[in-house]
């Protein structure tokens, strides 16, 4: 894996993408993972954008940038722009549109001809409040993201507001698997906390000859 990069307040700085088909959820799933309202209203994104959220793993801070990529065929040139320097993508479908699921393979083989297969992956089947509509059952989607190397995370933006945040955290549990032994001054990050008294003890031990 890459380097990791540290910020000025020691924590992970991580690029996370969302790839799929326009439509899927995205944007709503990152609303809702930084604390914000689902939107039945949202409209198809016509720029990639990003919002910062921090998650803590393992003791250590992480500050996720979370981008929202363009689905529309279209406009697929510019979403490839955004792929560099990604560290973890996540592909999204829609339950309910097969044709989403369909083109899965398709956005997988964009981002590795970009990375190589240097990212964690995660594949996520939005909309599961739409059952009796589903047109992609669980276990199909869980065989594909076995097939791929990645994690399956089945939610609804709409009624399951901590399922994608949690989701978030696991991959970052991957990704910490792999990359914490590449932490620059590691050790420097990995501070004990003393309490007051033990505190007070290792001082007068230094104190005293």
């Amino acid at each position: 894996m890459n380097e990791v990069i540290i910020d000025e307040d020691g924590n992970e700085k991580i690029k996370v993408i969302l790839i799929g088909d326009s439509g899927v959820g995205k944007t709503n799933l990152i609303n809702v993972a930084n604390g914000g309202k689902f939107d039945e209203d949202t409209r198809a994104t016509l720029t990639a954008s990003f919002v910062k959220i921090h998650i803590d793993v393992n003791k250590r801070g992480h500050n996720l940038y979370l981008w929202d990529t363009i689905g529309q065929e279209r406009l697929r040139s510019l979403t490839k722009i955004f792929f560099k320097d990604s560290r973890i993508v996540i592909f999204v479908y829609d339950v309910t549109t097969r044709t989403s699921f369909e083109n899965l393979p398709d956005w997988v083989k964009e981002v590795n001809d970009t990375l190589g297969n240097n990212y964690i992956k995660g594949v996520v089947g939005n909309k599961i409040d739409l059952f009796l509509n589903e047109q992609v059952k669980e276990q199909e989607a869980e065989s594909y993201a076995q097939s791929i190397g990645a994690k399956l995370c089945s939610t609804s933006a709409k009624t399951d507001s901590k399922g994608f945040y949690e989701f978030l955290k696991t991959l970052v549990e991957d990704y910490d698997k792999v990359n914490s032994k590449n932490v620059p001054n590691n050790d420097n990050h990995k501070k004990i906390q003393l309490n007051p008294e033990e505190q007070k003890k290792k001082k007068d031990k230094k104190c005293c000859k």
